[in-house]
């Protein structure tokens, strides 16, 4: 068996971004949640908002312009429409496709960088008289005709079926039956012997989308098993998983989990799946027994999209913040001052200089994971904090409003002084746009 080349599955579990003490987790949050009325006046209806700004579209500083502009705007609004109804809670689970959903965030995400260039080549054409008009990119009339490294969609999941079909290919070649152990083996052969997928650093936030991956071979752990998870499909063999520790572990449905720990050949068929990590004595995963297997709760697809969206927002931080290393989101929110304080420290020259394109791609992530995790609280703040840094005070003062309405007791008593000095800044920062002077102060 391939166990040297097989598949490593392990995917942060961590919160998306960097936060405060307390671990923050992104999954199997409990909808059921009680929620208390919200203590500020200017937030009416906590359910309303919640549905409305979940499903809000929002590479929003763009301007209407050309029509390539224009064009860039359509596609990332209907990559936008089109994930929503691929993820809609009206469809069943096992109906979802993993690689669409991941497909329909990579267009938007590309459409925003790409209308970000082009509104950038513009305004150095204007500067510069002398410099050349760049061939303007083919126009499409959707989002399914949008290349993505020279791939649409459509071919990206052409791609995914091709591999299926060389697994086939392989199996017949060797004339043998579909006996599982096989099957994978063969899997394994063709994923990282013929096409050289390999897990690579999470610190690029390029490998954490799909088209990336299987046009490079080179991605983060969760798209290995969203690729393993796909091509398996392919083949009629159901593949599921689960967290274990860090770890995101995969392995095919069976009604005989003992099979899976049947040693041939000095591997089990656990590992030949898994990878190295279930034999490391220092993982979780090497404790598990097909006793202990039957305990693990099954990831649903929307969970596992919501893992591969965790890692987008945690790597576009990352990269947002890279000028102030360890920047957390939640800082601010310890460190409470007065209002004029506050105002003094949001304009001061001691704010972090965030890079805005990362910093706008890592808020669309947490729009994606907002639709799929709506009552989320720890989801909320953290979104309701990244609209904080990018000065978009309104909108951060409704995210964390919502907040604090499904948060427990305690995060909410460390929101509310700084949700209301934020409101403050809000309202002054609307009353100098009138032409007034001086500041607001609360008596």
């Amino acid at each position: 068996m391939l166990a040297n080349s097989s598949l490593s599955c392990t995917a942060t579990t961590m919160s998306a971004v960097p936060c405060a003490p307390r671990a923050c987790r992104y999954d199997h949050e409990r909808l059921g949640m009680p929620r208390r009325r919200t203590h500020f006046p200017w937030i009416r209806n906590v359910t309303a908002i919640v549905s409305a700004s979940a499903s809000t579209v929002s590479p929003n500083q763009m301007t209407r312009g050309s029509t390539h502009l224009k064009m860039y705007q359509e596609v990332a609004k209907s990559a936008r429409q089109k994930f929503t109804q691929e993820i809609s809670f009206q469809s069943k689970d096992k109906d979802i496709s993993l690689a669409r959903a991941l497909l329909y965030i990579a267009a938007e995400d590309e459409a925003f960088i790409s209308f970000n260039q082009e509104v950038d080549a513009r305004s150095l054409l204007k500067e510069r008289k002398n410099v050349s008009v760049p061939p303007h990119p083919q126009e499409w009339d959707n989002v399914e005709q949008m290349p993505l490294s020279g791939k649409t969609i459509t071919g990206w999941i052409g791609a995914l079926d091709m591999i299926a079909k060389e697994v086939e290919a392989e199996l017949v070649s060797r004339e043998i039956g579909c006996h599982l152990a096989e099957v994978l083996d063969a899997i394994n052969l063709v994923l990282f012997e013929f096409k050289g997928f390999k897990r690579s650093s999470v610190t690029d936030s390029m490998c954490s989308y799909l088209h990336t991956f299987l046009s490079t071979g080179s991605g983060n752990a969760i798209l290995l098993s969203i690729v393993y998870i796909e091509v398996c499909k392919r083949l009629g063999i159901t593949i599921v998983g689960s967290r274990v520790g860090e770890d995101f572990l995969i392995w095919p449905q069976t009604g005989n989990p003992e099979e899976l720990f049947r040693v041939t050949e000095g591997h089990s068929m656990f590992a030949i799946v898994n990878g190295k990590c279930v034999e490391d004595p220092r993982s979780r995963a090497s404790d598990l027994t097909s006793g202990s297997l039957l305990g693990l709760e099954i990831a649903t697809n929307r969970d596992i999209i919501g893992i591969a969206l965790a890692n987008l927002i945690r790597l576009h931080w990352k990269r947002a913040s890279r000028s102030t290393r360890g920047l957390m989101l939640t800082s601010p929110l310890r460190h409470v001052q007065t209002t004029k304080e506050l105002v003094s420290s949001i304009h001061g020259s001691n704010v972090p200089l965030l890079r805005p394109q990362d910093l706008r791609l890592a808020i669309m992530a947490s729009e994606r994971l907002l639709i799929l995790q709506p009552h989320n609280w720890s989801l909320r703040r953290d979104h309701g904090m990244m609209l904080y840094y990018n000065r978009e005070y309104g909108k951060a003062v409704q995210e964390l409003s919502i907040c604090m309405a499904f948060a427990p007791e305690e995060e909410a008593q460390v929101l509310e002084p700084f949700v209301e000095k934020l409101h403050l800044l809000r309202l002054e920062s609307s009353w100098k746009s009138l032409g007034h002077s001086g500041q607001l102060t609360v008596t």
